[in-house]
């Protein structure tokens, strides 16, 4: 029987291939959705949501908004070449993403703007002004 001598860094890229390929796969699971970080602040006359999106292009973003939900989906894409290259790790996240935000009644849809600049995407959602009163006095009657 001949034994077949490793050094230290094939035992080490060994290990790495084989013992953490159950952790690549469900990583790559994970990495399939992931949800964008966001803040929603409001003014007098605006609400702005911003929406965290390094590394996505703008053209891979969507914005549509139906019976009151914004909502902002895409996907971040990876381009990267494994020819000749292990990896040990990576900690970057690619896949599809969502984010649905409700709207307060107050808002005009017909008016809501967004910028994409560095990696942030910013939506403006004009107010519309107070929403209507919409109370009303029932009359009580006797008998």
């Amino acid at each position: 029987m001949v034994e077949k001598s490793h050094t230290a860094g094939e035992d080490a890229a060994s290990w790495y291939t084989t013992g953490l390929r159950p952790f690549q796969q469900l990583k790559q699971r994970i990495a399939d959705f992931f949800a964008p970080s966001a803040d929603a602040v409001a003014t007098s006359d605006v609400y702005e949501i911003n929406v965290e999106l390094p590394g996505v292009a703008q053209a891979d973003i969507r914005i549509d908004v139906h019976d009151g939900i914004l909502s902002v989906e895409g996907e971040k894409r990876a381009e990267r070449e494994e020819k000749g290259r292990t990896y040990f790790f990576s900690e970057r996240t690619f896949g599809a993403f969502q984010r649905s935000f409700r709207l307060p009644p107050n808002v005009d849809a017909d008016r809501i703007s967004a910028n994409f600049k560095d990696g942030l995407l910013t939506i403006r959602v004009p107010k519309a002004g107070p929403p209507p009163d919409r109370t009303r006095r029932v009359e009580i009657k006797t008998g």
